[in-house]
């Protein structure tokens, strides 16, 4: 197939754009994301409060509610903040696993609200799964970091 060269030309310059655009859409995309969801829950306003709230009462029964939700609200912003130091892309993606096992507990421990029926999610279940390009993204944004290097005294 042969493609102009003017399109050629304009896929080149479209596609160096994106190399150096997406890191940073990325992680400001995953610093809004997770700022501004755990700031709602932070400060009571999180319509998935009742979803966290069921899902702590079935894995740690143990821990009130209100600090373990302090806890998970201050625990997203955290990632959030972290996302916006190319330097901590490593360690962030550590705590996002972390926090995105807990994120998918409710697909396995509440199918009631995550499931309508077998592979058909629930809006709940929908917004749960969708964390997977999360994933993508945060994986996709840390290959993009140099290794850290020895420094020698």
């Amino acid at each position: 197939m042969h493609v102009p060269y003017g399109l050629q030309q304009w896929d080149k310059q479209f596609i160096g754009l994106c190399d150096v655009a997406y890191p940073w859409i990325a992680r400001f995309s995953i610093f809004v994301i997770y700022f501004w969801f755990g700031l709602l829950k932070f400060l009571g306003l999180s319509p998935a409060e009742k979803l966290v709230e069921g899902l702590a009462q079935k894995v740690v029964p143990f821990l009130p509610f209100e600090q373990f939700y302090i806890f998970f609200a201050c625990y997203e912003m955290f990632i959030g903040l972290l996302f916006l130091i190319p330097r901590a892309s490593r360690l962030v993606v550590i705590l996002l696993v972390f926090h995105l096992i807990a994120i998918f507990l409710p697909l396995v421990f509440m199918r009631d609200i995550a499931w309508v029926s077998f592979l058909v999610p629930t809006l709940e279940g929908q917004y749960i799964i969708k964390n997977l390009l999360i994933v993508a993204t945060a994986i996709g944004v840390s290959a993009r970091v140099r290794p850290w290097a020895r420094v020698r005294p």
